[in-house]
């Protein structure tokens, strides 16, 4: 199963088309602030795709998170900024651990982290539209279960 996940596209979608059309996908997980291209984000992807609410998503119905089973994984997604992400990713991971999930997926730093703890993983894609972090590429993220059931992360970045 190949999943993709983004967030903090903020309505410049470009980017995410190409990544769309560089990876055949099992589905597709945004992680707020789609700024209004819920429709154009979904009706581009041949897969299903879950996007919640992010701070820049006004007037949006979106779910402000959701969990979903994927595999035999638990999965939490959140946009972040109600978890203090940009101080650090702590907290975010103990709110998983406390919910139960395996997986915590968020963005709104528009910097991208794999974080692996024997306890829990977070995931950020950064962002494919307005990147922070050094040397400032799109990124987004790719999770990959295995014939074994086991998970795998990759940050990849757009040139």
């Amino acid at each position: 199963m190949k999943i993709l996940i983004v967030s903090d596209t903020h309505k410049k979608n470009e980017n995410y088309f190409k990544v769309l059309e560089m990876h055949h996908l099992d589905m597709v997980i945004h992680c707020g602030d789609a700024e209004g291209s819920e429709y154009a984000l979904s009706a581009a992807a041949k897969c299903p795709v879950y996007i919640v609410l992010g701070n820049n998503d006004f007037f949006s119905d979106l779910p402000r998170e959701i969990t979903l089973d994927i595999g035999p994984y638990k999965v939490w997604v959140t946009h972040g900024h109600n978890y203090y992400v940009s101080m650090g990713n702590e907290t975010i991971k103990k709110e998983a651990i406390d919910r139960g999930v395996d997986i915590v997926l968020y963005g709104h730093t528009h910097r991208p982290v794999i974080d692996i703890d024997d306890d829990i993983i977070a995931v950020n894609p950064g962002s494919l539209s307005y990147p922070r972090q050094e040397g400032r590429q799109p990124s987004y993220a790719i999770m990959e279960i295995d014939r074994e059931e086991k998970v795998h992360f990759t940050i990849a970045y757009l040139r």
